[in-house]
């Protein structure tokens, strides 16, 4: 199954017309996907007491923490929709993987304490981001950083990453190649 992490909140935004050309694809082809819509959730990216003191135990108080790894753990494909804020991903992101990646689903120790994928087991990673800035400022990051550090040791291989830079400010042609780009790649 394919799942789209989406995580921008304003609907009439960018990131959304993203959203929308995915959900077109995916329609016209009758191919199955679930979309984990961070904001629409109500998701919330910080650890609250309960959920920490339930950490070690690879548990959490969050209801959404067991849904959003049952969608993972049932995925072959995942697709990540977000703008890059500050250089980074929104903390609603960083949050998600903070809260739900957790020892016993996400990931177990191995005998030396490094981390080793568990129970997800994606194939495929695409990372859809929007910018301001050239792509080559987040590049280090998201080709190199994410994918070996965090995405790997979570079960999630394969990384590709699509950066839509000048979204706001560039011409419309920009937003529109990107958009063709993203109907392609499935």
């Amino acid at each position: 199954m394919i799942t789209i992490l989406y995580a921008h909140p304003y609907p009439k935004s960018f990131n959304h017309a993203i959203l929308d050309t995915l959900r077109s694809r995916f329609d016209a082809d009758k191919r199955p996907y679930t979309v984990l819509d961070l904001y629409a959730d109500g998701f919330n990216p910080s650890f609250e007491a309960d959920s920490l003191a339930l950490y070690s135990k690879g548990q959490s108080a969050d209801p959404m923490v067991k849904h959003y790894q049952q969608v993972l753990m049932d995925s072959d494909t995942i697709i990540m929709i977000f703008p890059i804020w500050w250089s980074m991903m929104p903390a609603i992101v960083k949050g998600f993987f903070d809260k739900v990646m957790l020892e016993g689903t996400a990931f177990t120790y191995s005998e030396t304490g490094a981390l080793v994928p568990d129970k997800i087991n994606i194939d495929r990673t695409v990372i859809l981001t929007t910018s301001e800035a050239p792509s080559a400022v987040f590049a280090s990051f998201f080709t190199d950083y994410f994918p070996r550090h965090v995405l790997d040791t979570v079960g999630m291989r394969n990384v590709e990453w699509y950066n839509c830079e000048g979204t706001s400010h560039g011409p419309a042609e920009n937003r529109e190649a990107f958009l063709a780009t993203v109907d392609s790649l499935f």
